[in-house]
């Protein structure tokens, strides 16, 4: 088991594709894959990872792990676009972190050779695409007893877009 203070190699990963959508900047884009139902979009994925995605067609929604590229620097403590106080980065869902991944659920519509259609795309044009992986309910869903801050806060989320407190 490694200490905390145990120096680790760096961890590396390489796009496996690209994900595009008509939110063109992060200012005025969608918090969250929920309030974006309508906003469709296209993962153009690279010719070496076509092969993974037999069988991908079946799912009706999917996970999208994904770099933000845009993200400026790390904040360990940050406001959220819900909230008008500061919360440590990993109680928010906030692009500003150490390892600046974000994660999608997002419906399928179509897989066709290397490009992946969906709908429901809070995700910046020009992404870098990590990984995707199926949505399974079982698996994924989860009865919660708390949503921390959030609590009182959700009501707004649907009014509310991302502005450039994030980005670079």
């Amino acid at each position: 088991m490694l200490d905390v203070e145990t120096p680790m190699r760096a961890v590396r990963y390489n796009p496996i594709g690209i994900i595009h959508s008509s939110v063109k900047n992060p200012s005025g884009a969608p918090l969250q894959s929920v309030t974006a139902k309508h906003v469709e979009g296209t993962l153009n994925i690279f010719p070496k990872y076509v092969s993974g995605l037999k069988d991908l067609a079946e799912f009706s929604h999917i996970f999208l792990i994904y770099h933000f590229h845009l993200s400026r620097k790390v904040s360990l403590r940050v406001q959220p676009y819900l909230d008008n106080r500061e919360h440590g980065v990993f109680a928010t869902r906030a692009p500003a972190r150490p390892n600046p991944i974000g994660l999608s659920v997002v419906r399928l519509r179509a897989v066709k050779r290397n490009k992946i259609y969906v709908e429901g795309l809070d995700v910046v044009d020009g992404t870098p695409l990590l990984d995707i992986k199926p949505y399974v309910p079982q698996f994924d869903a989860r009865r919660v007893q708390s949503i921390g801050w959030y609590k009182g806060k959700l009501s707004s989320l649907h009014r509310t877009k991302a502005d450039r407190r994030f980005t670079r």
